[in-house]
C-alpha cells in the first residue's frame, strides 16, 4: 500500500513503500561516502595495513561515528540554509576568514585529483600497458565530462550505481585467507605502537577519512537540492517536515559513511593478511600496493582490486574538481550547482574544468606526487578543525538553521568530534618532522 504524506505546499504526494522507498533516502550522504574511497585514500588504507597489519582495523572503528557525524552536521547546515558550508561561512563571518578556508581546500582538492589521475593511470598502465600520460588525460576529460554533461538527477543516479565498483573490494577480502579471530579482537581492542611512524599512519587515516571537502561537498549538494524543493516551515507547530528531512539526512549519511568505512576496512584487512604477513611494510602508492598484491592474492584478485581503483577514481575526482568549483564559485557568490546548465553558470563550471586541467597538468610537472599528496594531507588534516568549529558555530543557531538546528545530543557529539579532530591535527604537526 502506498503512503500519502504532506507536502509544503499543503497538497500530498503518494510514496511507494518498501525498497523504493528506502532508495529515496540515498543520494548526497551515500555519493560522499562512496568518494571519500578514492585511489589516494585507498593507498593510505594500503600504508596503514601494510605497516600496522591488524592492529590498524579499530582505527576504522572510532573514524566512523566522527565521519556521520560531521557529516550529518554540513548536509543540515546545506539544507536548512540552501547553500553549502563556503556559501553560509561567506554570508556570517568575514573575508579574511573566507579567502584562506576557499585557497586551500582548492589547491588540497586539485592536488588530490591530480594524484588520483596518476593511480588511476598507473594502475591501467599495469592491467593493459600503454602511456600513463594519455590515460591520464582521457580519465581527466571523462571525469569533467560526468559533471559538465550530466544534469544532477542523472548525476546522482550515475554515482548510486556507480557504486558497486566498491565491491571489488570486498570481493578481494575474501579472496585470501584471513584469521578472522584475530581481525575481531583488533578491531575490537585498540592498539597502537607508540612510535613516529605509527602515530603518522593513524594521523593520515583520520584526516584522509574525515576531510573539508566532503563537508563541502555533501552540503553543497544538500544546497543544490534545497533549491528545487520547497522551504522548511520553521513556525511549524508539528515539525512533521523538518523531522522527516534529518531522518533522510541520517539515513542517507549514515549508510554513506559505514560504505566508506567498510571498504576501508576491508583494504587494511587485505593488505594485512597479505603484504604485512610476507613482511612488505611500506607501500607508498595505490599502484604499488596493487603490484605488491599480485603475488599474494593472484591475477583475479589483484585485477578485481585495480579495477577497483580505477572504479574509486572515477567516482572521486569529479566530486574533487566539483567540490573546490563549489567552494570557489560560492566564495565568489558566482551562480553555482550542477542542476544548472553550463551556459546559466559558465564560472562555475569553468572552475571544473580548471581543477581538473591543473590536476591533469601535475602528472606532466616534474612534481613529486607523493610529496605533492603529503602536503594534501597536511592542509586537509588542519584545516578540517577550523571549518568544523564554524560549521559548529553555526549549525547552533536557530535563526539560521530553522527546525533543522542541532539538539543537544549532536551538538555534544559535533563539539566532541572538533577535540578529537584537534588532536589528530596537532598529531599530525608533531610527526611532520620526523
Amino acid at each position: 500500500m502506498s503512503q500519502r504524506l504532506s507536502k509544503a505546499d499543503g497538497t500530498t504526494e503518494q510514496r511507494a513503500p518498501g525498497r523504493l522507498e528506502f532508495l529515496r533516502h540515498l543520494g548526497p550522504g551515500l555519493i560522499s561516502g562512496v568518494t571519500d574511497d578514492d585511489p589516494s585514500g585507498i593507498a593510505t588504507y594500503s600504508q596503514a595495513g601494510a605497516q600496522l597489519g591488524y592492529a590498524a582495523c579499530w582505527i576504522m572503528l572510532l573514524c566512523y561515528p566522527l565521519m556521520a557525524i560531521t557529516q550529518e552536521i554540513s548536509a543540515r547546515i546545506g539544507r536548512a540554509t540552501g547553500t553549502g558550508v563556503v556559501g553560509i561561512i561567506r554570508r556570517h563571518y568575514p573575508l579574511w576568514i573566507l579567502k584562506p578556508v576557499v585557497a586551500l581546500v582548492a589547491f588540497a582538492n586539485v592536488v588530490n585529483l591530480g594524484a588520483d589521475l596518476g593511480a588511476m593511470a598507473d594502475v591501467l598502465r599495469l592491467l593493459v600497458g600503454g602511456s600513463p600520460h594519455l590515460y591520464v588525460v582521457l580519465f581527466g576529460g571523462l571525469c569533467a565530462g560526468l559533471l559538465t554533461f550530466l544534469r544532477y538527477d542523472r548525476y546522482v543516479s550515475f554515482m548510486k550505481w556507480a557504486s558497486l565498483s566498491l565491491f571489488a573490494y570486498f570481493l578481494t577480502a575474501f579472496s585470501v585467507p584471513i584469521p578472522w579471530h584475530r581481525v575481531l579482537y583488533h578491531t575490537l581492542v585498540p592498539s597502537l605502537p607508540l612510535d613516529a611512524s605509527a602515530i603518522a599512519v593513524f594521523v593520515a587515516v583520520m584526516g584522509t577519512s574525515i576531510s573539508p571537502y566532503l563537508f563541502i561537498w555533501q552540503s553543497s549538494l544538500e544546497g543544490e537540492r534545497a533549491r528545487g524543493l520547497p522551504k522548511l516551515r520553521r513556525h511549524s507547530p508539528t515539525g512533521l517536515l523538518a523531522g522527516e528531512e534529518v531522518n533522510r539526512i541520517r539515513i542517507d549519511t549514515s549508510i554513506g559513511m559505514a560504505f566508506a568505512t567498510l571498504v576501508a576496512y576491508a583494504v587494511i584487512v587485505t593488505v594485512a593478511a597479505t603484504l604485512h604477513e610476507a613482511g612488505i611494510t611500506d607501500i607508498a602508492t595505490t599502484a604499488q600496493a596493487a603490484e605488491a598484491l599480485r603475488p599474494a592474492t593472484g591475477r583475479f584478485a589483484y585485477a578485481v582490486f585495480s579495477l577497483g581503483i580505477i572504479g574509486t577514481g572515477l567516482l572521486a575526482v569529479p566530486m574533487l574538481a566539483g567540490s573546490a568549483a563549489y567552494a570557489i564559485a560560492e566564495g565568489r557568490r558566482w551562480p553555482v550547482g550542477l542542476a544548472r546548465a553550463p551556459h546559466e553558470a559558465r564560472a562555475f563550471y569553468g572552475c571544473i574544468l580548471a581543477a581538473t586541467i591543473a590536476g591533469v597538468a601535475m602528472n606532466f610537472a616534474r612534481i613529486d606526487p607523493i610529496h605533492a599528496l603529503l602536503w594534501s594531507a597536511v592542509i586537509n588534516g588542519l584545516l578540517a578543525v577550523p571549518v568544523l568549529v564554524l560549521m559548529m558555530l553555526i549549525a547552533v543557531k536557530p535563526g539560521i538553521m530553522g527546525q533543522l538546528v542541532l539538539g543537544r545530543r549532536l551538538t555534544v557529539l559535533g563539539w566532541l568530534a572538533v577535540a578529537i579532530m584537534a588532536a589528530t591535527a596537532l598529531g599530525l604537526l608533531l610527526t611532520l618532522g620526523q
